[in-house]
């Protein structure tokens, strides 16, 4: 197994990538009529199966924004998904409990809902795992257990009529699994599109972008080989393949640690221990990405594509924050794709200045200005 780590390693190293940042991809304007309704623009439809009560989004709401749920009673969900800033918080690595760093760039809830997998390295399957795991992290909320949350909400006479409504439960039948879909249920009402990208795009307001947001996308799309990675689709745009990438981001670091670093946490998943305190405590562990999650040497250093929708609301980047505007992040573009095709991607100052105005082109207004059922 070494060998094939060692292997995939100076693979990565050779073909160094950043399709973590840049985006995604179609040809021409879509030009297609908008769905009617309130369904944002340039988004898909949320499948019917995460269908939500009102009681239980307004329960998760009163969660998400809870300072109590933690061990200092200090910090909540929104410490580190903040409304006013596109639900990040502008830090290069999140801080909880203690003021105490990560191993991880916050990323953006908005339209978390269409992940398929959450977390960098999608170490959760849904919202719902998403949203409980860090209430007993020693790095975020700093709970010691799951009876630790539930014993502040059961004590509490609104959260006991709340959950009487949204899932008709008494308040010994609370539990954390019902915290979780609550919310989930709220997080599911996080969804941001009309983006000027999205009213020339797909609504056909050729107004809605300049000159050089438009030579952006041209370039998003062709030369600048932004749309493997971000896609742009027909109906909609997620900026985002769902998938994880190694981009060797942080993997120089622990080259000479890795073959023991990945022995150890093969130990580490075979004692059953938890992931996420590991990914989130030990920066070396960290940087091994997907591969803590499956144990596949095809997977170490790979991470999520993350969307591009906001992007310029949510600085800085990448899975530790080592981005830290969007100038910088079409240089290391430019740079990393010039060495995965094998021959330099040469752009001038000008055309970069394009690329960086057609991701500013990527904000919702609902994300600069967050509506008032947000907060």
């Amino acid at each position: 197994m070494q060998q094939e780590i060692w292997r995939r390693l100076r693979r990565n190293l050779r073909m160094l990538s950043l399709g973590g940042l840049l985006a995604a991809g179609s040809a021409m304007p879509a030009l297609l009529a908008c769905e009617s309704g309130t369904h944002p623009s340039g988004l898909p439809p949320l499948s019917a199966a995460n269908a939500d009560n009102p009681a239980r989004i307004a329960l998760g709401k009163t969660l998400f924004y809870d300072k109590r749920l933690s061990g200092n009673g200090q910090i909540s969900c929104a410490s580190c998904h903040q409304p006013e800033r596109a639900f990040s918080d502008g830090e290069a690595l999140a801080k909880g409990i203690g003021g105490r760093s990560g191993t991880r760039n916050a990323p953006s809830i908005l339209n978390a809902a269409y992940n398929a997998s959450q977390f960098w390295e999608g170490r959760q399957p849904t919202l719902e795992a998403q949203a409980l795991d860090p209430f007993t992290n020693a790095r975020e909320h700093g709970l010691a257990s799951e009876d630790a949350l539930l014993a502040i909400v059961r004590a509490d006479p609104a959260y006991l009529n709340q959950f009487r409504l949204a899932f008709g439960a008494a308040p010994q039948s609370i539990t954390a699994s019902q915290i979780g879909q609550a919310i989930a249920s709220f997080e599911r009402t996080l969804i941001a599109g009309n983006s000027p990208f999205d009213r020339y795009y797909y609504r056909g307001e050729q107004a809605a972008l300049n000159a050089s947001a438009r030579r952006g996308l041209a370039l998003f799309q062709g030369a600048a080989k932004c749309a493997s990675c971000h896609r742009i689709e027909r109906n909609s745009a997620l900026f985002s393949d769902d998938d994880f990438h190694s981009l060797s981001v942080g993997l120089q670091r622990i080259a000479p640690q890795l073959p023991a670093l990945t022995t150890r946490l093969v130990r580490l998943r075979a004692q059953a221990e938890k992931l996420g305190d590991h990914v989130l405590s030990e920066e070396d562990v960290a940087e091994l990405g997907r591969f803590a999650l499956t144990l596949k040497p095809a997977d170490i250093g790979k991470f999520r594509t993350p969307s591009l929708r906001n992007v310029a609301l949510t600085a800085p980047y990448m899975h530790d924050g080592s981005v830290a505007t969007l100038e910088e992040a079409v240089e290391l573009e430019i740079y990393y794709r010039s060495a995965e095709a094998g021959y330099p991607l040469i752009l001038t100052p000008a055309e970069k200045q394009d690329l960086v105005a057609f991701l500013k082109a990527l904000n919702s207004p609902e994300a600069s200005q967050p509506p008032a059922h947000w907060r």
